[in-house]
């Protein structure tokens, strides 16, 4: 491309190049921003892992006297019922809190330069998902090192299994954050509407208690929970590999129902993949209306 100068002389002008080649080409940016971000900030990293070892290990360990006669003979701790839900715990306050930082590039004018950027702006927001789903996975492997001090065998498919259930689960519950950030000015107002929405979410999904002979009320609602449809899969797949009789399984983890009919693992996780998918376009929506 060339442009005339008032003294009639052409110039050349460089222009970005454009296209699919680039946009994942901002893709990859925008996710390594988000990685050297979280490796950099050890104390981001600590303060993640903290609360789900308190409830892994203290909560768990100080309810296990009441629960003792209950779970008597059946070979499974109250920690090892809590082990999958402590996991989509981990994935879900590092998950929503990564799209926090959509919040603070606002504040402080970096996001208007991204804006700016000749790129698509869905490369942005994908790039964001990814990031923080990257972020989420990583921080729940930590968690999952854990496995064998509460119960669960160290197996290759089980936690191949897991992996993939929390990389789903991250994605999904990044692209809500970005969602949200991108209608909030200001970082107090994204942590007051994240806590309202993370701890409903989290204390509604059956990761503290199992889902069967609940009151009517309690059961819609588990089952209008999106976080619900993660972290059965990862029940189901924790016991599918612990070494106790198929009534004490069905006893611990009775599995999704509607309405009595047992919802398949596999449209559990296509209910979660959907809505990552959905709130990925409404995302990438509303950055395209963004000034």
């Amino acid at each position: 491309m060339a442009v005339t100068t008032d003294a009639g002389i052409p110039v050349a002008v460089a222009t970005a190049p454009q296209g699919l080649r680039h946009d994942l080409r901002a893709v990859k940016v925008v996710w390594q921003r988000e990685l050297i971000r979280f490796s950099s900030d050890r104390t981001r990293i600590f303060t993640a892992l903290l609360q789900p070892v308190l409830f892994l290990f203290v909560l768990g360990t100080g309810l296990s006297s009441l629960t003792a006669g209950a779970s008597a003979g059946t070979g499974i701790s109250l920690k090892t019922f809590l082990f999958p839900g402590v996991l989509g715990m981990s994935v879900l306050f590092t998950a929503m809190f990564s799209a926090a930082s959509i919040v603070w590039d606002r504040e402080f004018g970096f996001l208007r330069e991204m804006l700016v950027a000749p790129i698509s702006r869905g490369s942005i927001v994908v790039g964001k998902c990814f990031g923080g789903a990257t972020v989420a996975t990583l921080q729940g492997l930590l968690i999952l090192a854990l496995a064998g001090f509460v119960g669960v065998p160290y197996n290759v498919e089980l936690f191949a299994t897991l992996i993939c259930e929390m990389a789903l689960l991250s994605f999904t519950l990044t692209a809500l954050g970005v969602v949200i950030a991108a209608r909030l000015q200001s970082i107090q107002a994204f942590m007051a509407v994240n806590q309202m929405i993370v701890m409903p979410m989290f204390f509604l999904s059956g990761a503290l208690f199992p889902l069967g002979n609940l009151p009517v009320w309690l059961a819609f609602l588990t089952r209008l929970d999106p976080l619900t449809y993660a972290i059965s899969p990862m029940k189901h797949a924790v016991f599918d590999h612990l070494d106790v009789p198929p009534e004490v399984a069905a006893r611990f983890n009775p599995g999704l129902t509607w309405f009595g009919w047992p919802v398949p693992v596999a449209l559990q996780i296509g209910i979660v993949l959907a809505l990552g998918l959905v709130l990925l376009a409404v995302g990438i929506f509303e950055f395209r209306k963004a000034d």
